[in-house]
């Protein structure tokens, strides 16, 4: 493709580009297309070996001029992927393995039989269904951050461009610079990292200040159960890239900086490639698009650590320091990156705004609730039917991500709370069901919208072991700078593995409730300040699960494992000695044939061989 140096240009590419992937979707190049998911978690489950496969299959037949073959991004289904999708007829077969690969191509691709045991069926009705935006797992979605995933190659800049890639841009550079920031005020955008700071006023700070300004993509995706940055780069890195632009032009900046994690390889390539594209076709480096404005953009990657999520600790790690907070104010955007005014928004906040500019303020914000406009990506997990990546509008209530868009929680168990926000979230239940997802509602009940884990949980979880679970993470990443922060979280985790072991006492708990006040209170940055959310969360809508662990020694979900034993009923034992025989340490006794079995709980490890292995239900653990 011949280099793009004028908006002209840009509009005949993009034209032609356009015409090429419409007739890609329609059919009306005469050829069958078929995409394959190119994530992070279809690849782990050997979808590149399928697309080769494919890429073999065309070859051996002569069929090249007929049919093509290639990767996509994140289809967002993760629990159903791989998945491959054959185009015109959109036809979409899930959980596929390089041994259906050539079934597939004799049956659809050569005589357009649709293979019906790779089809998606719905749990509640036994249908099965042919179509992805059929399925109910997508009906509610309103892909806004995720343009493009799922359905252009990545790594193909054509693709992009035939998606309306750069369009925002063309707009913006027409556009006086404060009317670009007013523009991303008017649509009401807050930022997707967590703190849901409006990025039109973090935008006209920068704007204002002088000399030298940078542009900072946080791509530290550090939440457990976290990918919706990872899923975006990977599967539209350009979208990013050109929101980068976008806030560069508004603010007068001439370089942006990617922070990525460097557990991201696939992200971080496609990344690369996708720079690389750029500046090869003018849409990076200097005078883009015929215009005076130049922009540069640079990759740096992160070694892991948590807090680097946080702006002031990303920027140190950038400038090759240790990665800990700076005390605010000043701000990043007043001064931030080598002391120069600096605008840090994460990756799905970048990749929402070509869309603001390409569409207009009004159109974004007539998306979403008052207090929160447009669409929210989470990473929805844990025990829930329908695991994977879904983008909704605000307003969307949890009931609906949970049993519509989730498919409800798996083998008929019952809900029992959902963990917004990762670690420095909070826990919400069955009553918060009908609230509204949007930054403000989320933190009135005792969470927070945070990046976009969702994590559910059902009556099988222990929620004390659930905090400690969170609060052991918190310890492994807290940098260590600030007393509360180092000192009271290791506090926090002494406490509640006191209580879980047994080992606590009433006086117990209300040291941790005011320890955990004084963490917040005291603390430097955000991961301090919120570290004690999952233990005030779930003391707040289950305290009496802690005071079961702490009054009668007992865990209700049989999850803690010092406070669980194993029985042996003697009314259902068979006497066969199985239990015994598999168990590690001896502490199993009785008389094949002659006397039941007993579990001498003294010398019992809690390992759960014996009940594993009992064939009659003897065993159970209480």
């Amino acid at each position: 493709m011949a280099k793009i140096k004028s908006f002209e240009d840009l509009s005949t590419a993009a034209s032609g580009c356009g015409a090429c992937l419409e007739q890609k979707f329609s059919g009306a190049d005469g050829k069958r297309h078929i995409v394959i998911c190119g994530g992070t978690g279809c690849i782990s489950s050997n979808s590149m070996d399928i697309l080769g496969k494919f890429q073999e299959l065309i070859e051996a037949n002569g069929m090249g001029d007929k049919v093509t073959a290639n990767k996509v991004g994140c289809f967002g289904f993760c629990s159903q992927g791989p998945f491959v999708k054959i185009y015109p007829e959109d036809t979409l077969y899930r959980l596929v393995k390089i041994d259906d690969v050539e079934e597939i191509f004799e049956k659809d691709i050569k005589n357009g039989e649709v293979i019906e045991r790779l089809l998606y069926v719905d749990p509640a009705t036994n249908e099965k269904i042919v179509k992805q935006d059929e399925i109910n797992f997508y009906k509610k979605q309103k892909r806004i951050a995720l343009h493009g995933c799922g359905q252009i190659n990545p790594e193909d800049i054509q693709e992009a461009l035939g998606l309306e890639a750069f369009q925002g841009l063309a707009r913006a550079l027409k556009m006086d610079r404060k009317d670009v920031v007013q523009e991303v005020l008017d649509s009401g955008i807050r930022g997707r990292g967590g703190a849901g700071f409006p990025t039109g006023r973090k935008w006209m700070f920068a704007m204002n200040g002088d000399g030298d300004k940078y542009v900072v993509c946080n791509g530290d995706e550090g939440d457990p159960g976290a990918f919706m940055d990872r899923s975006i780069l990977e599967g539209n890195p350009l979208a990013v890239i050109e929101g980068m632009c976008i806030a560069g032009y508004a603010i007068g900046a001439q370089n942006g900086y990617f922070y990525v994690r460097a557990e991201y390889p696939i992200a971080v390539n496609r990344l690369n490639l996708a720079i690389k594209q750029a500046e090869e076709l003018g849409l990076l480096g200097d005078n883009i698009l015929g215009t005076d404005f130049s922009f540069h953009v640079h990759i740096r990657l992160g070694a892991g650590a948590f807090v680097c999520g946080e702006e002031t600790a990303l920027l140190n790690s950038i400038q090759g320091q240790r990665g800990m907070p700076r005390p605010r104010p000043p701000f990043p955007a007043v001064k931030g990156l080598w002391d120069r005014p600096t605008v840090v928004n994460n990756v799905e906040t970048l990749a929402s705004i070509p869309y603001i500019l390409r569409k207009g303020a009004k159109e974004y914000a007539s998306v979403g609730t008052e207090g929160s406009k447009g669409t929210k990506v989470f990473a929805l997990g844990g025990k829930i039917n329908n695991v994977g990546l879904v983008e909704v509008p605000m307003g969307t209530t949890l009931r609906e991500l949970i049993y519509d868009i989730g498919g409800g929680i798996p083998n008929g168990k019952k809900f029992k709370a959902i963990q917004t926000g990762g670690p420095s979230g909070g826990c919400l239940t069955e009553k918060d069901l009908d609230a509204e997802i949007d930054f403000d509602t989320l933190v009135a009940r005792g969470s927070m919208m945070g990046s976009g884990g969702a994590i559910v949980m059902d009556e099988d979880n222990c929620m004390v072991d659930v905090a400690k679970f969170y609060m052991g993470f918190i310890c492994d990443e807290s940098c260590g700078k600030c007393s509360p922060c180092r000192i009271g979280t290791r506090r926090i985790l002494e406490y509640l593995t006191k209580i879980t072991d047994g080992k606590a006492t009433m006086k117990d708990l209300e040291e941790l409730e005011a320890l955990c006040d004084t963490i917040k209170a005291g603390s430097l940055c955000a991961l301090g300040q919120t570290a004690a959310n999952p233990v005030l969360s779930t003391l707040k809508s289950f305290r009496e699960e802690y005071i079961a662990h702490i009054v009668d020694k007992k865990c209700p979900a049989h999850v803690c494992k010092n406070l669980m034993q194993y029985k042996i009923d003697p009314e259902k034992c068979k006497m066969c000695s199985l239990c015994s025989r598999k168990c590690p340490v001896g502490a199993i006794t009785g008389k094949v044939r002659e006397e039941p079995f007993k579990i001498d709980p003294d010398k019992c490890i809690k390992c759960g061989m014996c009940m594993a292995s009992c064939k009659f239900g003897a065993i159970s653990k209480e």
